[in-house]
Protein backbone atom coordinates (compact mmCIF):
# COMPACT_ATOMS: atom_id res chain seq x y z
CA UNK A 1 0.00 0.00 0.00
CA UNK A 2 1.36 3.47 -0.85
CA UNK A 3 2.10 5.83 2.01
CA UNK A 4 -0.44 8.60 2.61
CA UNK A 5 0.98 12.14 2.53
CA UNK A 6 0.69 13.64 6.02
CA UNK A 7 1.25 17.09 7.51
CA UNK A 8 1.32 17.66 11.28
CA UNK A 9 1.65 21.03 12.99
CA UNK A 10 1.35 21.41 16.73
CA UNK A 11 2.32 23.52 19.72
CA UNK A 12 4.80 20.90 20.93
CA UNK A 13 6.90 19.99 17.88
CA UNK A 14 8.37 21.39 14.69
CA UNK A 15 6.21 20.84 11.58
CA UNK A 16 6.25 17.26 10.32
CA UNK A 17 5.65 16.69 6.61
CA UNK A 18 5.95 13.29 4.97
CA UNK A 19 5.39 11.41 1.73
CA UNK A 20 5.01 14.45 -0.48
CA UNK A 21 2.71 16.63 1.58
CA UNK A 22 3.49 20.36 1.56
CA UNK A 23 3.05 23.18 4.08
CA UNK A 24 2.42 25.79 1.41
CA UNK A 25 0.24 24.17 -1.23
CA UNK A 26 -3.54 24.33 -1.09
CA UNK A 27 -5.49 21.33 0.19
CA UNK A 28 -9.18 20.84 0.80
CA UNK A 29 -10.14 21.34 4.46
CA UNK A 30 -13.74 20.15 4.14
CA UNK A 31 -15.89 20.84 7.17
CA UNK A 32 -13.15 22.80 8.91
CA UNK A 33 -14.78 25.52 6.80
CA UNK A 34 -17.69 25.52 9.27
CA UNK A 35 -15.86 27.27 12.14
CA UNK A 36 -14.98 30.07 9.72
CA UNK A 37 -18.64 30.39 8.72
CA UNK A 38 -19.61 30.38 12.39
CA UNK A 39 -17.01 33.04 13.14
CA UNK A 40 -18.49 35.17 10.36
CA UNK A 41 -21.92 34.77 11.97
CA UNK A 42 -20.58 35.99 15.32
CA UNK A 43 -18.75 38.90 13.72
CA UNK A 44 -21.87 40.07 11.90
CA UNK A 45 -23.84 39.77 15.13
CA UNK A 46 -21.23 41.86 16.95
CA UNK A 47 -21.50 44.50 14.22
CA UNK A 48 -25.29 44.65 14.62
CA UNK A 49 -25.99 43.33 11.14
CA UNK A 50 -28.06 40.50 12.60
CA UNK A 51 -28.72 38.64 15.83
CA UNK A 52 -27.90 35.02 16.55
CA UNK A 53 -31.54 34.22 17.31
CA UNK A 54 -32.98 35.84 14.20
CA UNK A 55 -35.29 33.46 12.31
CA UNK A 56 -34.01 32.05 9.06
CA UNK A 57 -36.98 33.37 7.09
CA UNK A 58 -35.95 36.92 7.97
CA UNK A 59 -33.17 36.58 5.41
CA UNK A 60 -34.17 33.78 3.04
CA UNK A 61 -37.43 32.65 1.39
CA UNK A 62 -37.90 29.76 3.80
CA UNK A 63 -41.39 28.86 5.00
CA UNK A 64 -42.55 30.89 7.98
CA UNK A 65 -42.97 29.10 11.26
CA UNK A 66 -40.20 26.52 11.06
CA UNK A 67 -38.70 28.00 14.21
CA UNK A 68 -35.19 27.68 12.77
CA UNK A 69 -32.82 30.45 13.82
CA UNK A 70 -29.29 31.29 12.75
CA UNK A 71 -28.03 29.94 16.07
CA UNK A 72 -29.76 26.62 15.41
CA UNK A 73 -27.99 26.34 12.08
CA UNK A 74 -24.62 27.12 13.63
CA UNK A 75 -25.09 24.65 16.49
CA UNK A 76 -26.55 21.87 14.31
CA UNK A 77 -29.82 21.96 16.22
CA UNK A 78 -32.07 23.01 13.32
CA UNK A 79 -33.43 19.44 12.89
CA UNK A 80 -32.21 19.30 9.30
CA UNK A 81 -30.78 16.26 7.51
CA UNK A 82 -27.03 15.85 7.14
CA UNK A 83 -26.97 16.50 3.38
CA UNK A 84 -29.27 18.05 0.77
CA UNK A 85 -31.55 15.69 -1.18
CA UNK A 86 -30.78 14.11 -4.53
CA UNK A 87 -27.01 14.43 -4.50
CA UNK A 88 -24.81 12.72 -7.08
CA UNK A 89 -22.94 9.56 -6.08
CA UNK A 90 -19.77 10.91 -7.73
CA UNK A 91 -18.79 14.51 -7.03
CA UNK A 92 -21.95 14.85 -4.91
CA UNK A 93 -22.15 18.65 -4.60
CA UNK A 94 -21.36 19.56 -8.21
CA UNK A 95 -25.03 20.24 -9.02
CA UNK A 96 -25.90 21.84 -5.69
CA UNK A 97 -25.92 25.42 -6.88
CA UNK A 98 -27.90 28.47 -5.78
CA UNK A 99 -30.98 27.25 -7.63
CA UNK A 100 -30.87 23.87 -5.93
CA UNK A 101 -30.45 25.52 -2.54
CA UNK A 102 -33.40 27.84 -3.26
CA UNK A 103 -35.57 24.85 -4.16
CA UNK A 104 -34.74 23.14 -0.87
CA UNK A 105 -35.19 26.37 1.05
CA UNK A 106 -38.73 27.02 -0.15
CA UNK A 107 -39.89 23.60 1.02
CA UNK A 108 -37.68 23.43 4.08
CA UNK A 109 -40.52 22.48 6.40
CA UNK A 110 -40.79 19.15 4.55
CA UNK A 111 -37.14 18.31 5.35
CA UNK A 112 -37.06 18.99 9.07
CA UNK A 113 -36.80 15.92 11.30
CA UNK A 114 -38.42 17.49 14.37
CA UNK A 115 -38.67 20.74 16.34
CA UNK A 116 -35.48 22.82 16.25
CA UNK A 117 -33.46 23.61 19.34
CA UNK A 118 -33.40 20.13 20.81
CA UNK A 119 -30.88 17.44 19.91
CA UNK A 120 -27.84 18.18 17.76
CA UNK A 121 -27.91 16.62 14.30
CA UNK A 122 -24.85 17.44 12.19
CA UNK A 123 -25.93 19.09 8.95
CA UNK A 124 -24.03 20.26 5.91
CA UNK A 125 -27.36 21.50 4.56
CA UNK A 126 -27.75 23.69 7.62
CA UNK A 127 -24.43 25.39 6.99
CA UNK A 128 -25.24 25.94 3.33
CA UNK A 129 -28.37 27.76 4.50
CA UNK A 130 -26.42 29.67 7.14
CA UNK A 131 -23.90 30.94 4.59
CA UNK A 132 -26.70 32.06 2.28
CA UNK A 133 -28.47 33.82 5.15
CA UNK A 134 -25.32 35.70 6.15
CA UNK A 135 -24.78 36.85 2.57
CA UNK A 136 -28.38 38.04 2.38
CA UNK A 137 -28.22 39.84 5.71
CA UNK A 138 -25.03 41.73 4.83
CA UNK A 139 -25.88 42.16 1.12
CA UNK A 140 -22.56 40.78 -0.08
CA UNK A 141 -21.28 37.43 -1.23
CA UNK A 142 -20.24 34.85 1.34
CA UNK A 143 -16.63 34.96 0.16
CA UNK A 144 -16.46 38.76 0.25
CA UNK A 145 -17.77 38.75 3.80
CA UNK A 146 -15.46 35.96 4.90
CA UNK A 147 -12.39 37.80 3.63
CA UNK A 148 -13.45 41.18 5.02
CA UNK A 149 -14.73 40.09 8.44
CA UNK A 150 -12.66 36.98 9.24
CA UNK A 151 -9.66 36.17 7.06
CA UNK A 152 -8.20 39.69 6.75
CA UNK A 153 -8.54 40.48 10.49
CA UNK A 154 -6.82 37.17 11.24
CA UNK A 155 -4.06 37.82 8.70
CA UNK A 156 -4.90 34.67 6.75
CA UNK A 157 -4.02 35.03 3.08
CA UNK A 158 -3.91 31.39 1.93
CA UNK A 159 -7.55 30.32 2.37
CA UNK A 160 -9.86 30.41 -0.64
CA UNK A 161 -12.58 28.51 -2.49
CA UNK A 162 -10.75 28.21 -5.79
CA UNK A 163 -6.95 28.13 -5.77
CA UNK A 164 -5.18 27.84 -9.10
CA UNK A 165 -4.82 24.20 -10.22
CA UNK A 166 -1.04 24.42 -10.10
CA UNK A 167 -1.08 25.42 -6.43
CA UNK A 168 -3.25 22.51 -5.30
CA UNK A 169 -2.18 19.28 -3.65
CA UNK A 170 -4.62 16.39 -4.07
CA UNK A 171 -4.70 12.75 -3.11
CA UNK A 172 -4.02 9.75 -5.27
CA UNK A 173 -6.11 6.64 -5.67
CA UNK A 174 -5.76 3.30 -7.37
CA UNK A 175 -2.40 2.82 -9.12
CA UNK A 176 -1.37 6.31 -8.07
CA UNK A 177 -3.94 8.10 -10.19
CA UNK A 178 -4.73 11.65 -9.14
CA UNK A 179 -8.12 11.91 -7.45
CA UNK A 180 -10.39 14.56 -8.87
CA UNK A 181 -11.44 16.79 -5.93
CA UNK A 182 -15.10 17.24 -5.17
CA UNK A 183 -16.65 20.41 -6.57
CA UNK A 184 -17.62 22.40 -3.49
CA UNK A 185 -17.48 26.07 -4.50
CA UNK A 186 -21.25 26.33 -5.08
CA UNK A 187 -23.98 26.56 -2.45
CA UNK A 188 -22.23 24.05 -0.21
CA UNK A 189 -19.15 26.29 0.13
CA UNK A 190 -19.96 27.61 3.65
CA UNK A 191 -20.29 24.03 4.88
CA UNK A 192 -17.09 22.56 3.52
CA UNK A 193 -15.75 24.08 0.34
CA UNK A 194 -12.61 25.96 1.36
CA UNK A 195 -9.02 25.18 0.42
CA UNK A 196 -6.09 26.30 2.56
CA UNK A 197 -2.41 25.71 2.97
CA UNK A 198 -1.61 23.62 6.05
CA UNK A 199 0.40 26.55 7.36
CA UNK A 200 -2.60 28.89 7.28
CA UNK A 201 -4.85 26.12 8.59
CA UNK A 202 -2.65 25.96 11.68
CA UNK A 203 -2.79 29.76 11.96
CA UNK A 204 -6.57 29.50 11.78
CA UNK A 205 -6.55 27.23 14.83
CA UNK A 206 -4.13 29.27 16.91
CA UNK A 207 -5.60 32.66 16.10
CA UNK A 208 -9.21 31.62 16.75
CA UNK A 209 -8.82 29.13 19.61
CA UNK A 210 -5.59 30.03 21.39
CA UNK A 211 -5.05 33.76 20.82
CA UNK A 212 -8.78 34.41 20.37
CA UNK A 213 -8.14 37.41 18.16
CA UNK A 214 -11.84 37.63 17.26
CA UNK A 215 -13.22 36.92 20.71
CA UNK A 216 -14.70 33.75 22.12
CA UNK A 217 -14.77 30.77 19.75
CA UNK A 218 -17.82 30.48 17.50
CA UNK A 219 -20.52 27.90 18.33
CA UNK A 220 -19.40 25.90 15.29
CA UNK A 221 -16.48 24.34 17.19
CA UNK A 222 -17.11 20.96 18.78
CA UNK A 223 -16.21 20.51 22.44
CA UNK A 224 -14.95 17.41 24.22
CA UNK A 225 -13.83 18.12 27.77
CA UNK A 226 -11.10 20.76 27.60
CA UNK A 227 -10.68 20.33 23.84
CA UNK A 228 -12.32 22.49 21.17
CA UNK A 229 -11.99 20.90 17.78
CA UNK A 230 -13.36 20.32 14.31
CA UNK A 231 -12.62 17.87 11.55
CA UNK A 232 -13.29 17.65 7.85
CA UNK A 233 -13.15 15.14 5.03
CA UNK A 234 -13.67 15.17 1.28
CA UNK A 235 -13.00 12.53 -1.33
CA UNK A 236 -9.23 12.72 -1.08
CA UNK A 237 -8.42 14.77 2.01
CA UNK A 238 -9.08 14.79 5.74
CA UNK A 239 -8.17 17.18 8.53
CA UNK A 240 -8.44 17.49 12.29
CA UNK A 241 -7.70 20.68 14.20
CA UNK A 242 -8.18 21.57 17.83
CA UNK A 243 -6.84 23.26 20.94
CA UNK A 244 -6.91 22.50 24.65
CA UNK A 245 -7.91 25.10 27.24
CA UNK A 246 -4.22 25.46 28.20
CA UNK A 247 -3.25 26.45 24.65
CA UNK A 248 -1.93 23.08 23.49
CA UNK A 249 -3.01 22.71 19.86
CA UNK A 250 -2.69 20.41 16.85
CA UNK A 251 -3.54 20.37 13.15
CA UNK A 252 -3.23 17.17 11.10
CA UNK A 253 -3.96 16.97 7.38
CA UNK A 254 -3.77 13.77 5.33
CA UNK A 255 -4.31 13.27 1.61
CA UNK A 256 -6.84 10.57 2.31
CA UNK A 257 -10.60 10.84 2.61
CA UNK A 258 -10.63 8.49 5.61
CA UNK A 259 -11.03 10.73 8.67
CA UNK A 260 -10.56 8.20 11.48
CA UNK A 261 -6.78 7.70 11.05
CA UNK A 262 -6.40 11.49 10.87
CA UNK A 263 -8.27 11.94 14.13
CA UNK A 264 -6.33 9.14 15.81
CA UNK A 265 -3.02 10.69 14.78
CA UNK A 266 -4.10 14.09 16.12
CA UNK A 267 -5.18 12.48 19.39
CA UNK A 268 -1.75 10.84 19.78
CA UNK A 269 0.01 14.16 19.18
CA UNK A 270 -2.15 15.89 21.78
CA UNK A 271 -1.66 13.07 24.29
CA UNK A 272 2.11 13.19 23.84
CA UNK A 273 2.10 16.95 24.30
CA UNK A 274 0.06 16.72 27.50
CA UNK A 275 2.31 13.94 28.81
CA UNK A 276 5.44 15.99 28.11
CA UNK A 277 3.97 19.02 29.87
CA UNK A 278 3.04 16.89 32.88
CA UNK A 279 6.60 15.57 33.04
CA UNK A 280 8.02 19.09 32.96
CA UNK A 281 5.67 20.40 35.64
Amino acid sequence: MPHVPVCILSSSHAPQVSHGHDLDRFVQIGSLTKPLTGTLLVQLASAGTLQLDDPLEQFLPAPAGTGITLRHLAEHTAALPRVPPRLRRIDPYADFDAGALDSVMRSLDSFTTGPPGREAEYSNLGYALLGAALASAARASYEELLHERVLEPLGLTAITSNPSPGSRLVGRGFLGRTLKPWTMNGAILPAGGLWATPRDTAHLVTRLLVERRLGDPAPSWQATGQLRWHNGATRGASVFAGAMADGTWVMVHRLSGQPLPTEELAARVLKEAVTEQSGEA
